[in-house]
């Protein structure tokens, strides 16, 4: 459990107030003061609780974090995070749980779980790493923004894997999260990775043709809204944004920037690959992947 510390100040002595929220809506409760002073290149002082008569002696020692072994592979992800925010670090730098079916993996401490590809390249392994990684990362800062009392509440993430060929890999992410403010949300994104590198391929560099523009009027023709559709005007109006993901079946693509009160509208729609087959890029190395000679 993650405590909200609100610092203070009297001369040399660093007072730090320890407060939690029992309930959504309830003012934070103060379970403990710290009373620091820096001796020797540490905070030494005390601990006491409200009410208590005796103070608990507090030492503590600087962290070196760059100096932590890691119980991951070292991923460019892992690395970042060590440098931008340690304190994620030491709470995820830890070996993750894998599946009975070796499937999946879990990361402990959020819960997330996340596909695995047993024959994965070490570069598509530590990209995968760095999905999990990101995801666990908001789901922390989700759950330390949450009273005691929440119940369910959080960040829950579901991961599918919707195409898998000889040359690549396309994921689905669908996130739902309520972190205490005024409704909960969701979002989606889609990931279309090379199995070798472990790269993002850009969808221009299998159909150069799709533009933003294309994108929307091909969701727009493939919609099931109809002129009589309350989503009819949202969708027309709204940003060319997508979540795009390859499926057996075509391209499918997601509404991404619609606001949480017409969220309801973002239905995801397949464009099948024949429909797109004119504007393929046939030099691209994983045409073949799609597109069978």
């Amino acid at each position: 459990m993650d405590l909200q510390l609100t610092a203070f100040h009297s001369g040399e002595t660093l007072i730090l107030q320890e407060e939690v929220r029992r309930s959504l809506g309830s003012a934070p409760v103060v379970t403990g003061c710290f009373m620091l002073t820096r001796t020797d290149g540490a905070l030494r002082g005390s601990w006491k609780a409200p009410g208590a008569v005796k103070a608990l002696k507090v030492n503590l020692e600087p962290l070196n974090v760059a100096k932590l072994p890691l119980k991951l592979p070292p991923s460019p992800g892992l690395q970042k995070l060590r440098s931008s925010d340690p304190l994620a670090f030491v709470k995820l730098n830890r070996a993750w749980v894998v599946s009975a079916d070796g499937q999946s993996v879990r990361e402990p401490l959020s819960g997330l779980e996340y596909p695995r590809l047993p024959d994965a390249s070490p570069a598509l392994q530590a990209t995968l790493q760095d999905r999990l990684l990101f995801n666990a990362v908001n789901a922390l800062e989700c759950a330390s923004s949450l009273p005691e009392d929440s119940q369910g509440d959080g960040y829950n993430l579901h991961v599918d894997v919707t195409l898998l060929t000889p040359r690549l890999i396309s994921l689905r992410e669908n996130t739902d999260y309520y972190c205490g403010g005024a409704h909960p949300d969701n979002s989606t994104v889609g990931l279309i990775l090379d199995r070798t590198k472990g790269r993002l391929v850009p969808l221009l560099n299998l159909w150069p043709s799709l533009t933003p523009v294309r994108l929307k009027a091909l969701y727009l023709a493939a919609s099931a809204s109809g002129p009589v559709s309350e989503c009819d005007d949202v969708l027309r109006d709204m940003n060319a944004s997508f979540a795009v993901s390859l499926s057996s079946g075509g391209l499918t693509l997601t509404p991404d920037t619609l606001p949480h009160v017409v969220a309801a509208c973002a239905e995801s729609v397949v464009i099948p690959y024949g429909q797109l087959r004119r504007g393929a890029n046939v030099g691209s190395p994983y045409f073949a992947d799609l597109y069978s000679k």
